[in-house]
This record gives structure tokens, C-alpha cells and sequence, in this order.
């Protein structure tokens, strides 16, 4: 007689995970809080692998409290952003002092972007969703910022490799050319083919984004909940993992390999 056996039920879009093989990877974002909403759980996992991992933030989001004056909101976000990242392991925040809420792609940001890759020569590259929209039926509208920065980016990953483009960082600065940007991963894309395994850091995600807590106290009625927000996301992509909690990357491969 024949033995049934049950077989596992496929698992719907699964995501494959992202390649760990590196050592320094540089996290680059519009404001304070982007890399919290979903990717600092990853970012707490590597840091634990002892990998490097440094933030440049391009604005103080000083345009994002409502109830604050900018003057008085970027150093407070800037200071809620340092405890953020401290909390996952990252010691070494940048913050480029560009203006929040009207970022504009162009040369400009992306020579500011090429300058901060060429100073720390990462591997990885990580950034934040540049999508029009969180879903794909384009329902949650992306913002401006965020798109914005995360295609100068892509594009300023590839520049810092060309001596010919920016070149003065390279004649006047003492900077030098860096092409060993691997892949840039863009966080939270609903385009997103792989993820990674934050079960064993889940709560230092959380626990970094509580730290934004003058941030949080103005969204909606007030009473965010960090944890509540980041499990419903985390779990989805754990399920297509195969694993309890995970966060999503959409992965961009530089160069013709």
C-alpha cells in the first residue's frame, strides 16, 4: 500500500534572501525615520554580523512636524535619529543639511550623493522605496522626497565609479573614484524580490523606531503604534521567507555581471 504524504503548501510570491557577502554598506535616505519604517531590523541583524554600516540622511526633516517650527525640529530629529541608529549598532550618521520636503533630482544631489560614496567606498548601498507608490495598484502614493533620492541613488552608485564624472572630488578633494558598489537595495519596494530574516532583531527595529518619538507623537491622532505597524509588514514578509519576521529589498545589481 501506498504511503500519502502531505506536501507543504507553496508559498505565495516567495522572496529569496539577499546576498550577505559583504562587510560595509552605506544607508542613504531623504529624512529621520526612513530607514525606520522597515529596514533597521535588517540593519540591526548585520550590525550584529559585524558588518559596517554608516547613515547619511540627505535632510534634518525639519519640514516634518507639524506643530514644530523647522529651526526647532531638525536638531531635535537629528538627535532622535543618532539614538535610532545607535540602537541597531550604527555609530556614524551624516546629515547633508538639504532642504526637507522639496529635494530635486538633478546633478547637484547626485554629486552630493557621489561624494558620500566616494568618502566611504561601501558595498551595499541601501535606500528607501523610489516607486510612485507603496502598492501596485498605486493606491498609497510614494512622496516626492523619497523618490527623488532614491534615483539620484541608483544613478550617483554608478557616477562614483567614473573618474571622469565629478572629477574635481577626485583632482581637489582627495577623493577617488569607487566603483565597488555591488548592488544598491531599495527598502519597502512593492517590486521587491528578496528580503531578509529579522525574526532575531525584530524588536531593535522596533525599539529604533519608537526613538523618533517626537515624530511619532504627530502622526494622526498621536497614539502610533511602532510595534503594532512594523509586525502586519513583517510578518507578510516573513510568510514568503519562510520564516516568522522579515524585511523586503529590491535589488539593483551594478555593472554588466
Amino acid at each position: 500500500m501506498k504511503r500519502m504524504t502531505a506536501e507543504a503548501p507553496a508559498v505565495p510570491n516567495p522572496l529569496e534572501p539577499v546576498d550577505e557577502t559583504w562587510q560595509r554598506g552605506l544607508a542613504i535616505v531623504a529624512h529621520p525615520d526612513d530607514l525606520e519604517f522597515g529596514a533597521a531590523a535588517a540593519i540591526a541583524r548585520w550590525t550584529a554580523q559585524g558588518k559596517e554600516i554608516i547613515y547619511c540622511l540627505l535632510t534634518s526633516g525639519e519640514a516634518g512636524i507639524d506643530g514644530l517650527d523647522p529651526a526647532e525640529a531638525g536638531p531635535l530629529r537629528e538627535e532622535e535619529q543618532r539614538e535610532s541608529a545607535r540602537i541597531v549598532g550604527v555609530s556614524q550618521v551624516d546629515f547633508l543639511g538639504l532642504p526637507d520636503g522639496v529635494l530635486e533630482y538633478g546633478v547637484p544631489l547626485r554629486r552630493e550623493i557621489t561624494r558620500v560614496i566616494r568618502k566611504y567606498r561601501p558595498e551595499i548601498v541601501i535606500t528607501g522605496s523610489f516607486r510612485d507608490s507603496w502598492d501596485p495598484d498605486g493606491q498609497n502614493l510614494n512622496m516626492s522626497d523619497h523618490i527623488v533620492t532614491g534615483r539620484a541613488v541608483l544613478d550617483a552608485a554608478r557616477d562614483a565609479g567614473n573618474r571622469w564624472v565629478f572629477r574635481e572630488q577626485i583632482e581637489s578633494e582627495g577623493l577617488e573614484r569607487w566603483g565597488g558598489v555591488a548592488q544598491v537595495w531599495a527598502a519597502g519596494s512593492w517590486r521587491a524580490k528578496h528580503g531578509v530574516d529579522t525574526t532575531a532583531t525584530f524588536e531593535r527595529g522596533v525599539q529604533s523606531l519608537e526613538a523618533h518619538a517626537a515624530y511619532l507623537r504627530g502622526l494622526g491622532s498621536g497614539d502610533f503604534d511602532a510595534e503594532e505597524f512594523l509586525e502586519g509588514f513583517a510578518r507578510q514578509v516573513g510568510t514568503r521567507l519562510g520564516v516568522k519576521y522579515g524585511a523586503i529589498f529590491e535589488v539593483f545589481k551594478l555593472g554588466l555581471l
